[in-house]
C-alpha cells in the first residue's frame, strides 16, 4: 500500500503548476506588449506615408514646371518620375524588407529633390516663377511634416527593436513571428550639402 503524499509532496503538486502558470502569464504578458509596439510601429509608419503622400501630390506639377526652363537636367528629373513610381509601389508594412526599400525610395527622392530645387536656384526664369516659389514653400512645409512623422516612427521602432531583440522577448518573438523594424534614416549628410550646376554637370 502507497504511503500518504507527505507535506512536502503535496507542496511540489501545487508550486509546479503554480510557477507554469506564472510562466505562461509572464509569456502572454510579454507577447500583447510586442504586439502593442509592433502596432504602434504600423501606426507611425501610416502616419509617414500620409506625409510622404503630400509630397508626391506635389511632384508632377514641380516638373512640369522645371521642364520648361532646365534643358540640361533632363536626367535629374527622369529619375525624380522613376524614383516618384518607385514610391507608388504597393508594399507590406508586416514585410520589414519591404518597408526598408519603401524608406530607402522615399529618401532617394527626397535626394533628388532637394538637388532639383537647388539646381533652380540657377536659372534666374525658374526661380521667378511664382509657382515654383509656392510649390518651394509648399515643399519645405510638407519636408517638416516628414521630419516630425520620421522621428515618431524611429521611436516606436525603437521601442518594438528593444522589446523584440532583449531576452527573454527575442524568444517570444521567434515563437510569435513578431520582427524588428528598420528605421527611417537620415540620408548622408553629403547628399545634403548644397548642389551646383557644376558638380551635376561635369
Amino acid at each position: 500500500m502507497a504511503a500518504p503524499p507527505t507535506g512536502v509532496s503535496v507542496s511540489l503538486i501545487w508550486i509546479v503548476p503554480a510557477v507554469a502558470a506564472a510562466a505562461l502569464l509572464f509569456a502572454y504578458g510579454w507577447y500583447v506588449s510586442l504586439i502593442i509596439r509592433r502596432n504602434r510601429a504600423r501606426e507611425a509608419l501610416s502616419s509617414v506615408d500620409v506625409q510622404l503622400r503630400k509630397r508626391f501630390d506635389l511632384i508632377p506639377n514641380v516638373l512640369k514646371l522645371a521642364q520648361r526652363y532646365m534643358d540640361h537636367e533632363r536626367g535629374l528629373l527622369a529619375e525624380i518620375t522613376s524614383l516618384r513610381n518607385r514610391v507608388q509601389e504597393p508594399y507590406r508594412r508586416q514585410n520589414p524588407s519591404e518597408v526598408a526599400a519603401h524608406l530607402e525610395a522615399s529618401r532617394a527622392l527626397e535626394a533628388g529633390l532637394g538637388r532639383l530645387f537647388a539646381l533652380a536656384e540657377n536659372y534666374p526664369d525658374l526661380k521667378a516663377e511664382a509657382a515654383i516659389v509656392r510649390a518651394q514653400a509648399t515643399y519645405e512645409e510638407v519636408e517638416g511634416h516628414i521630419s516630425a512623422a520620421r522621428r515618431f516612427y524611429n521611436s516606436a521602432v525603437g521601442d518594438l527593436n528593444n522589446a523584440v531583440e532583449i531576452f527573454p522577448g527575442s524568444v517570444i518573438a521567434d515563437w510569435t513571428g513578431v520582427r524588428a523594424m528598420p528605421f527611417y534614416e537620415l540620408d548622408d549628410p553629403a547628399i545634403r550639402q548644397p548642389v551646383t550646376a557644376d558638380a551635376v554637370l561635369r
